[in-house]
């Protein structure tokens, strides 16, 4: 005769620690009373969206006090986040499509692109001859020229910070993403952010963490591709 049985939360497959709990990552299981540790998630709102402190192996039960939820505010005000001793928080203003839009979620992997102004060089061939002529193969300087390039790859948002409804809506717009970077990293995104770089973000499939090759864009990179005429009768 079959024991009494309670439902809990079990992981559907492995994941890593520090990790954001998604609805393919959990499943709802029944197993018998006695086996069910004490704290054990009980309801997939329980563990969908939280971050895991350990790793999950396939089947293994949920235990709540092992999970953090990445929006929970402490009692000193500070975001309930887990980061790794060669890790920092850094916060960037919602302000990209991608954001506004409500795709993201915490726990997400994304892309960081960037389209920032480069000065040009433009190099002058002459024979070299006469007074203040420039010499066959000096650069001179030109006018800045844009160009798109992914300055970050596989960067976890570690949260999400809501900010003011929008007008006639329920849902709130997010006022910022909190992100897991490098010390190193954080200084590129600032100083690609102060030199007036414009930001978007790309939202990875999940499971997708390896490197992506891509070449920047810039005017040249346009013209090549596309085959674009630059000169009257060419």
């Amino acid at each position: 005769m079959r024991g009494p049985v309670v439902t809990v939360v079990v992981a559907a497959r492995a994941v890593e620690g520090r990790s954001a709990l998604t609805d393919e990552d959990v499943a709802l299981k029944e197993v018998p009373v006695d086996t069910v540790p004490e704290g054990a998630a009980s309801t997939l709102a329980q563990a969908t969206g939280k971050i895991t402190l350990v790793d999950l192996y396939p089947g293994e039960i949920l235990l709540v006090q092992r999970l953090v939820d990445p929006n929970v505010i402490s009692g000193d005000g500070r975001m309930a986040l887990v980061l790794a001793d060669e890790e920092v928080l850094m916060a960037l203003p919602a302000d990209d499509l991608l954001s506004r839009v409500g795709v993201l979620k915490p726990g997400d992997h994304v892309d960081l692109l960037f389209s920032l102004d480069f000065p040009t060089g433009r190099t002058s061939v002459s024979s070299g001859e006469g007074e203040g002529a420039i010499g066959q193969g000096t650069t001179t300087q030109g006018d800045d020229e844009q160009a798109t390039f992914t300055l970050l790859q596989n960067v976890v948002v570690a949260a999400i910070v809501g900010g003011l409804p929008p007008a006639g809506g329920e849902s709130k717009l997010p006022s910022a993403l909190l992100l897991t970077v490098t010390p190193q990293d954080a200084l590129l995104v600032k100083y690609a952010r102060d030199a007036g770089g414009i930001l978007d973000l790309v939202l990875r499939a999940p499971g997708a963490e390896g490197p992506y090759e891509s070449d920047p864009v810039d005017v040249d990179y346009m013209i090549f591709r596309y085959r674009i005429p630059t000169q009257v009768g060419r």
